[in-house]
């Protein structure tokens, strides 16, 4: 390993072993606005040179184009990278703020063997539940995976945006190698019960939008203003309007512990929820989303960044000062079910 490779962490108790920081792939498909295939490309190659071996895509990312996207790249490094794919969530191209949500058995395997092909794998390395759907048991659905690593389709199982309870009852089925859940210096509603549930069950915690969705780094501070029209953060409150403007006068203390690290302010944000996998006690793998290949070498070197207590104290207040849920319909969230 050399000093600009990031460190390895473990993907639950007999999941595979990945880079600390994995890359959240979605916004080269869909979501952030116009995108830019070839910087895309260079993006994920750079990562890899980085030690960035986890790449977290799923079947609702441009309806199948993200998984298609990555093809390529995954054909062509099959044994370095692990690609993690998700199934239960459908986003009508007509309607983006609308979620159709299923986990029955004919869903799921319909569902995986569209993502075999689309990724060009003969198995899935971390095969997600998007979203839950409360009208199925989740432990039929979880039945339903474990079936699914039985036949060689998928290795490893995980689990998107549930609480702790349904963890539990998931782990009782079959071993999860990790949850996903939105986690960032904004969002730490899942540290009430999902956390310690992960980490009592050896599950690690993969959390994704840890850049606050870009507003945590100041590259924007108003969707509506400063963001496309097709861009996904146009629809999340806390984004737009009075709650932006509450919000960007929330990152004040992120900028002055950046200076302090001469640093920016998303390596910060990067850094903290790097350092949650010492103050909860559980492996966690952020996983940022770019598309351009200096930003992967920003990402990255949030993972040399060590941030004092007094820095960390710093930081604390943030997410109970915002303005705004993290998406307008929130019960489809673990947060809106615990």
């Amino acid at each position: 390993m050399t000093d600009s490779t990031i460190p390895t962490a473990r993907l639950g108790d007999g999941g595979p072993e990945v880079g600390v920081q994995g890359l959240g792939c979605m916004g080269m498909s869909f979501a952030y606005g116009p995108t830019d295939a070839d910087a895309s490309r260079a993006t994920l190659e750079r990562a890899l040179e980085l030690g960035v071996t986890l790449y977290d895509t799923a079947d609702a990312y441009g309806a199948g184009e993200n998984e298609r996207f990555l093809a390529p790249f995954v054909k062509a490094h099959r044994d370095e990278v692990v690609i993690a794919t998700k199934f239960a969530l459908s986003i009508p191209p007509d309607d983006p703020t609308k979620r159709i949500i299923r986990n029955d058995e004919p869903y799921i395997r319909q569902a995986v063997e569209a993502s075999l092909r689309r990724l060009d794998v003969d198995v899935i390395d971390l095969y997600y539940m998007h979203r839950r759907d409360v009208n199925v048991p989740i432990e039929e659905t979880v039945a339903v995976m474990a079936d699914l690593v039985r036949e060689g389709k998928v290795k490893h199982l995980g689990l998107s945006e549930v609480t702790g309870g349904e963890l539990r009852a998931a782990q009782a089925v079959h071993p999860i190698a990790a949850v996903q859940s939105e986690w960032s210096l904004f969002s730490r509603d899942i540290e009430a019960g999902v956390v310690p549930a992960a980490r009592e069950l050896g599950a690690a915690l993969v959390a994704y939008s840890p850049l606050g969705r870009g507003f945590l780094t100041g590259s924007f501070a108003d969707a509506e203003r400063d963001l496309t029209a097709g861009d996904f953060r146009r629809q999340q409150p806390r984004f737009t309007g009075d709650n932006a403007a509450a919000n960007a006068a929330l990152l004040a203390p992120v900028r002055t512990v950046a200076e302090a690290h001469g640093a920016t302010p998303g390596q910060i944000a990067l850094a903290w929820a790097q350092q949650r996998a010492q103050v909860h006690g559980l492996p966690v793998i952020p996983i940022p989303g770019t598309r351009k290949p200096t930003r992967v070498e920003e990402n990255t070197g949030a993972t040399r960044i060590v941030l004092t207590q007094d820095e960390l104290s710093l930081l604390e207040p943030i997410a109970g000062k915002v303005a705004g849920d993290r998406y307008a319909d929130m019960t489809f969230t673990s947060a809106g079910r615990e």
